[in-house]
């Protein structure tokens, strides 16, 4: 296939690259000629390195190389080419004027695509004299490596379009999602899940950055904390995607973004790119300030309410395994520390409800830790020097094996772990309930683009759809916050007892249509 690309940055010449290298000829091309050789010395370096590598012969470099064809004008007639992608700048009149010159001088058949991260595919095709030759194809820096793209038809794209460009991206190794044309598309709408609350922690003073980005990656699994993210996009990056998805959805409580964003934009504190962001950067950046020590009392007798939850028996079979002091009567003795496993409520609410001494009561997050990782929840009444005999009793292993690293976090409906797996379950559920993509897309592109450990419906699906549906009734309910409401997709399939990954009966599907 011949392939036009416009606009010669870093995501063109990543595109040019990648298509290059699976046998496509490729036309380079940009307003600024420079950008064109700039590129073309890239791709052969880059090239030259897989080769370096092994990863590629000379022979396979030398004959990508000559596939590789620079432009001097980006407006030549191109009567072979099947498919031209822009990669222009994100503003709508620059793209709209890019395809309107190439309207003139491209064959009719040949088909218009644009790498928009952020515009409506709609409104930029709508700028031509047949939008019906134009979708969204997005891809991902670096493209060679993010094996993901989005195809993304417009309101007016014709339907044989979506599987040519999805055939093109597959045949090229990567994957292909096809997802509807809304703000933020699929992979970075349902990133906001992820970050959003972890903002929200942060403003509620639950944990501060650190501790929210170790528990993400100790329990929930996740390579990078959301804090941690956020300074390598850049803060300024980040907060302009969540106020756009935020806006294009008319303002969904499960987007809402946070007042602690504006201002870190405003004064530069956007990440490694500025040096300072959430995390400082640089040479004379200090070291990372280290976890305090466990010194409490291991042995202190522990009590667990027999509440008849298995999360209850659960955390006292982990305790009795490690050889901690577990007692076995009703109530707690008058020294013994009292772990709550807590499932969207709070420590201070089970106090209440059970008559539990609020100095020596905390909780215990009961969500399984995919490292070694605890967490320890004090309430205002805690006292601290039984709360750190509660966080060493936490710290016991079974066997005599390595300490739990343990964080101590504010009490807070359903802790830090449980809420940034509920926001992430809840806004992939409302993407599929709302058709923007098939839930084997959603799953595909999220644990591909954002390095998951696997999907969010598949996550909640190991988590137990009724289990997920709990935790969001419970949030919901603790908070009164509208963003915990459960979605129609989680709470459908938790009653009928179907998987949040099934794409399940549609009405076409019992009429025949």
């Amino acid at each position: 296939m011949r392939i036009r690309i416009v606009g010669a940055g870093a995501m063109g010449r990543g595109i040019a690259q990648w298509a290059v290298s699976a046998g496509h000829t490729v036309e380079l091309c940009d307003v600024r000629q420079t950008a064109v050789t700039t590129a073309v010395d890239f791709v052969r370096s880059m090239l030259e390195r897989a080769v370096h590598k092994g990863r590629m012969t000379a022979g396979d470099c030398a004959a990508a190389l000559e596939r590789l064809v620079p432009l001097d004008d980006p407006w030549a007639r191109g009567a072979d080419v099947e498919l031209v992608v822009e990669a222009v700048q994100e503003d709508l009149d620059t793209k709209a004027e890019v395809f309107g010159k190439l309207e003139q001088v491209m064959p009719p058949s040949a088909v218009f695509a644009t790498n928009t991260s952020s515009l409506s595919v709609t409104r930029i095709a709508a700028t031509l004299e047949d939008p019906s030759r134009l979708a969204g194809l997005h891809f991902f820096n670096p493209v060679p490596l993010m094996k993901i793209v989005e195809v993304v038809p417009g309101a007016a794209t014709r339907p044989d379009v979506p599987p040519f460009l999805t055939a093109l991206v597959e045949g090229c190794g990567h994957h292909a999602v096809t997802v509807a044309d809304t703000p933020g598309f699929l992979v970075n709408h349902a990133g906001r899940g992820l970050v959003t609350e972890a903002l929200a922690l942060l403003e509620e003073s639950v944990a501060r950055p650190a501790d929210i980005d170790r528990i993400a990656r100790d329990v929930l699994g996740l390579r990078m904390g959301p804090f941690e993210l956020m300074d390598l996009t850049g803060l300024d990056v980040t907060a302009a995607v969540i106020d756009s998805i935020w806006e294009g959805f008319r303002h969904e409580d499960r987007l809402r973004p946070s007042y602690l964003t504006p201002n870190r934009v405003t004064a530069g504190l956007h990440g490694r790119k500025t040096g300072q962001g959430w995390y400082d950067y640089g040479p004379g950046a200090p070291a990372p300030v280290a976890e305090p020590p466990v010194t409490g009392d291991a042995n202190r007798p522990v009590f667990v309410p027999r509440t008849g939850s298995p999360a209850a028996a659960a955390l006292r079979d982990v305790l009795v395994a490690a050889g901690a002091v577990v007692e076995a009567g009703t109530e707690p003795s008058g020294d013994s520390v009292v772990l709550a496993p807590v499932w969207g409520t709070t420590v201070a609410s089970a106090v209440a409800a059970l008559g539990l001494p609020a100095g020596r009561t905390f909780g215990a997050d009961p969500l399984p830790s995919a490292g070694r990782r605890r967490v320890l929840a004090v309430t205002p009444a805690s006292d601290p020097s039984v709360a750190r005999d509660a966080r060493a009793v936490l710290a016991r292993a079974a066997d005599g094996g390595e300490p739990y690293a343990v964080s101590v976090v504010r009490d807070t409906a359903g802790s830090v772990a449980q809420r940034l797996l509920a926001s992430v379950v809840s806004v992939a559920s409302s993407m599929a309930e709302r058709s923007l993509a098939s839930p084997a897309d959603i799953d595909l592109a999220v644990k591909t683009g954002l390095g998951y450990p696997e999907g969010p419906l598949a996550w909640g699906d190991r988590m137990n759809a009724t289990r997920m549906l709990e935790l969001q009734r419970n949030l919901h309910a603790t908070t009164g916050d509208p963003r915990y409401r459960p979605a129609r997709w989680l709470t459908e399939r938790a009653q009928l007892g179907l998987p949040l990954t099934a794409p399940g009966t549609s009405p076409a599907d019992c009429t025949g249509r």
